[in-house]
């Protein structure tokens, strides 16, 4: 049973979408079978006959009732007790569809990509509201951080929201005096002086946790980067210091992909 994956994607009503390239057509009784990578979890669904001409098929399975967990599912077929691995030639990326699925207030987030090894795979994470970080600067001694809102329901408008950046030291949970940001539709845009950062911090070598509060959205939002497909960016992403006064500043990314600006060190 020869089938490549052409075009894969989950579009915003959590449907996965597959376009299938194969030297026969599928038979009654064919399933998906979608196993998750660390427990071995299994879920089928019996595609039956798709219909379509002998070398190709398109499918489209609702993710939802499946009860799919978080973290990372393999995709296979499986014909006669047989199954073979889905291989992929579509990366299943694309930064702009990644941007318009977050605009809607979501539990799970689905996203479909072709794995290392060229496979179809499913990547599945909770979809906490969160402040996704686009680009990160310092100048004219300020730290600048500008992004999207992701998985808030808020519109992507021109309505303007009041809206705060905070700063938490993680060592001892003080907070520093909370700076104005700039939030439209679902674009966000904050800055804060990185002298009264040092002054802030006793040690002068901390780690503060950034959050923007913003007005229609009941908690704080934390700010991080996972709209892309760069796993591991306190490994990946090195950002220069600024010195105040000689002292180190500088932005990192925690293992989960969480902004944090580190004092010091």
């Amino acid at each position: 049973m020869r089938v490549v994956v052409t075009d894969a994607e989950v579009t915003l009503a959590d449907v996965l979408s597959l376009r299938l390239a194969m030297e026969e057509s599928l038979s009654d009784g064919t399933e998906l079978v979608l196993r998750h990578r660390t427990t071995g979890v299994e879920r089928e669904v019996l595609l039956g006959t798709p219909g379509a001409r002998a070398g190709e098929a398109t499918l489209a399975v609702s993710l939802a009732p499946l009860m799919l967990t978080a973290g990372r599912w393999d995709a296979y077929l499986r014909r006669d007790g047989k199954r073979v691995r889905l291989r992929s030639v579509d990366p299943g990326f694309s930064l702009d569809h990644l941007d318009t699925y977050a605009l809607c207030k979501r539990t799970l987030a689905y996203r479909s990509y072709r794995t290392r090894n060229g496979y179809l795979a499913l990547k599945i994470a909770d979809a906490e509201p969160i402040a996704e970080v686009r680009s990160i600067w310092f100048r004219e001694g300020r730290f600048e951080v500008m992004g999207l809102l992701a998985f808030t329901g808020l519109e992507d408008d021109d309505a303007r929201h009041e809206a705060r950046l905070a700063l938490q030291r993680r060592q001892s949970g003080d907070q520093m005096r909370r700076t104005s940001a700039t939030v439209q539709g679902v674009r966000f845009h904050a800055a804060f002086s990185l002298v009264d950062v040092l002054a802030a911090d006793p040690d002068g070598a901390g780690t503060w946790e950034p959050s923007l509060e913003v007005e229609g959205v009941a908690t704080p939002l934390k700010l991080g980067s996972r709209l892309d497909d760069v796993d591991g960016k306190r490994r990946r992403l090195h950002y220069p210091s600024a010195r105040i006064d000689g002292v180190p500043i500088r932005p990192c990314y925690t293992a989960d992909d969480e902004l944090r600006i580190e004092v010091g060190g």
